[in-house]
């Protein structure tokens, strides 16, 4: 959304172009560190993944996107190398996606980054705009989505 010169953007505007950046640092510092063709849409598995594997149809549906879309997803995963189909134990005919220990590593890389982009802020800002920062965040999604804070 444009605006006027002097005048400052929405909010709204300014947290999503904050969201893009801080994504494709990320991104960037994954790419550094090995993990090479992880993409922003790949965030629809590697966010909703459990621990012990999903099923594609629960993928699908905690991310809001169709089976067809998450399954193409999990395909440019798994051909590099970060998921893998197994079967399901609950159900043979089923199949679960789960992540390789190379998804499990950029996983936990990716952990890592975010923390250390978070601690780069609270040196150039502080530790207490950060605090209110996270604590607006925060009330923010609860106001909206009714969820509860994260941690």
């Amino acid at each position: 959304m444009p605006t006027e010169p002097g005048e400052r953007p929405p909010l709204p505007a300014l947290l999503t172009r904050a969201k893009d950046l801080t994504i494709d640092l990320l991104h960037q510092r994954l790419e550094e560190q090995g993990f090479t063709g992880i993409r922003y849409r790949h965030g629809s598995v590697f966010r909703f993944i459990d621990d012990d594997g999903s099923r594609l149809t629960v993928l699908a549906e905690r991310s809001a996107l169709t089976k067809q879309a998450i399954g193409e997803l999990v395909d440019e995963l798994e051909r590099l190398g970060y998921v893998e189909r197994a079967a399901d134990p609950g159900d043979r005919r089923a199949k679960i996606i789960r992540l390789t220990a190379r998804g499990a590593e950029g996983q936990a890389a990716a952990a890592r980054i975010l923390v250390d982009i978070e601690q780069q802020w609270s040196e150039h800002l502080g530790a207490n705009r950060i605090t209110l920062l996270r604590d607006t965040v925060q009330d923010i999604i609860t106001l909206h989505s009714g969820e509860s804070p994260l941690g």
